[in-house]
């Protein structure tokens, strides 16, 4: 709990949407784990059913910029969500990925964040082609009711 109590805001940014995030309830924000450096949550804007991300406490805008133990925890929370999401989904794949900077694709490019997309053989279609529109057959509610007991039996 220390980056919601500790007085050192040099590693948060009250305007970032990923900083405040962190300091919101659970369900209001679908964060279904937290560690100590990083916690994992639903992305608002999925590309797919059960599309995560995990994000660092601290505010970097880049990987080299995070303590050693922030990212080994990084990645070992990559790990648990794609546990819990093949448990969950059974995807026949994953895209897992980092953008570094606005020239790389970061829509939010001040808070480096992991990327891990659940992916089906065929999961492509003509909507987001033909319409601009892709379809999402969960809400973000249901799949986060769906995954956060995955992650409490992940953590035993």
């Amino acid at each position: 709990m220390q980056y919601l109590t500790n007085s050192d805001r040099a590693t948060t940014d009250s305007s970032c949407v990923f900083c405040v995030k962190a300091t919101a309830p659970d369900t209001n924000e679908h964060i279904l784990y937290r560690g100590d450096s990083a916690y994992i949550t639903l992305n608002r804007y999925p590309y797919n059913n059960g599309h995560l991300m995990v994000i660092p406490y601290a505010h970097a805008a880049s990987l080299e910029l995070l303590d050693p133990p922030a990212l080994t925890e990084l990645m070992l929370l990559v790990n648990r969500g794609l546990a819990a999401l093949r448990q969950a989904y059974h995807p026949d794949g994953f895209n897992i990925g980092i953008n570094l900077g606005r020239a790389a694709g970061a829509g939010i490019a001040e808070h480096v964040h992991v990327h891990i997309v659940p992916r089906w053989n065929a999961d492509t279609n003509f909507m987001p082609i033909v319409g601009d529109t892709r379809v999402i057959p969960e809400t973000l509610d249901q799949t986060y009711e769906r995954l956060r007991p995955l992650f409490g039996a992940i953590a035993r």
